[in-house]
């Protein structure tokens, strides 16, 4: 009998250790997972230790949904108004509100100066989309709003070796169609499991929304004017975060209505957090199944499947805290029926003991009394 008991303590021991470690190795691959998505870190960067609280928050639409740049500036500037009149000002020269926007423009046939060309899949950018994007810079820098060079280019290694055979070619000229577009930099191409999985296998061009009207826009011919280039299918903007979901609730109000069934919003600073993944487990058809139109780049793909995957894993997890859980309560009412025992046990003892105490004393106050009495009689 005893050898049982002790048997099933070792089980239940290594049970738990087992559910220790577990949870241990599934707490750091998640935690490396969620980081390996870098876009959803902007926020971080862009508070840059600073020990500010902000938010970042995307905005995914359909191709036909009709949001533009122009509108893009006008979400900044509510979101900017609305932290002014909450007493949240800019430091240090800084803009208060950082934001980026994309659209894939379309695959065009990409030759330089030399011999190379190649296929390429085009995405137009504009604001900080570089910021967001966090993506390894192998040669040469990247470009903004802000940049003098209007038709710089920020291309992948793939790209850079089909075209000169090596990826330090900043400042080299190349050509998408008639457009000449210089190299502003060139950059790693994303490698993570989930990105692999989700990004097109052909080479990638970031550019401007400038050089993507030179390329992409219609001309009218009896005006001589050549139309712009303004679809944006990906928005994204950081800010302070005075309270929680101050950016979310802003962009949410003024977006989801007008562009109803045609956007996806995501709160990146939150989505991947435990509970929150966890909690996703009972609505899993919703990051499975999409009834919407909206276009969503690789990068977005890529934190889907990676939500999907830390869903399941942070659902593991909770199974083996559990396991956890029920054995420390278990032994926290082993532990309390124990000391009832005890207690009742030392009860009867103390009893016991008082019990022969007061048979003593009555015995020597008897005997007090007879002895009292036998002098008495002499």
């Amino acid at each position: 009998m005893r050898n049982k008991y002790r048997l099933g303590q070792m089980i239940i021991a290594a049970v738990n250790a087992a559910a220790v470690i577990g949870t241990v190795i599934l707490s750091v691959a998640g935690s490396n997972m969620a980081e390996s998505q870098r876009y959803n870190y902007a926020a971080d960067r862009w508070s840059n230790g600073s020990g500010k609280q902000c938010s970042q928050v995307s905005c995914f639409f359909s191709d036909d949904a009709g949001f533009t740049a122009k509108e893009a500036d006008g979400v900044r500037n509510e979101i900017t108004g609305k932290l002014k009149n909450v007493g949240v000002d800019s430091d240090g020269g800084r803009t208060l509100v950082a934001q980026a926007y994309s659209a894939v423009a379309g695959r065009r046939n990409v030759s330089c100066e030399i011999y190379g060309q190649s296929e390429a899949e085009i995405t137009a950018v504009g604001g900080d989309f570089f910021l967001f994007r966090d993506f390894e810079l192998l040669s040469g820098a990247f470009f903004s709003d802000e940049s003098y060079l209007k038709n710089g280019a920020v291309i992948d290694r793939n790209l850079a070796f089909a075209l000169y055979g090596s990826d330090n070619i900043a400042g080299k000229k190349i050509y998408i169609g008639n457009t000449e577009l210089f190299v502003s930099g060139v950059i790693a191409v994303p490698s993570t499991n989930a990105e692999e999985k989700c990004r097109d296998k052909v080479p990638q061009a970031y550019i401007s929304y400038y050089a993507a009207g030179q390329i992409f826009g219609s001309v009218d011919f009896e005006r001589g004017e050549q139309s712009d280039f303004t679809k944006v299918t990906s928005y994204e903007c950081v800010s302070p975060e005075p309270v929680e979901n101050f950016t979310y609730d802003i962009v949410k109000e003024r977006l989801s209505d007008t562009y109803s069934g045609k956007i996806s919003i995501v709160n990146n600073t939150e989505r991947f957090l435990p509970e929150n993944r966890t909690k996703a487990l009972k609505k899993l058809e919703q990051l499975v199944i999409r009834k919407d139109s909206v276009t969503y780049p690789y990068w977005e793909n890529a934190s889907r499947l990676v939500e999907l995957r830390l869903s399941f894993i942070y659902g593991v997890r909770r199974l083996l805290l559990a396991i956890l859980l029920i054995t420390l309560v278990c032994l926290i009412i082993m532990e309390y029926r124990k000391f009832k025992r005890k207690k009742q046990a030392l009860k009867r003892s103390a009893e016991n003991y008082f019990s022969e105490i007061q048979t003593k004393l009555r015995e020597k106050l008897h005997k007090n009394a007879e002895q009292t009495e036998k002098e008495k009689a002499q």
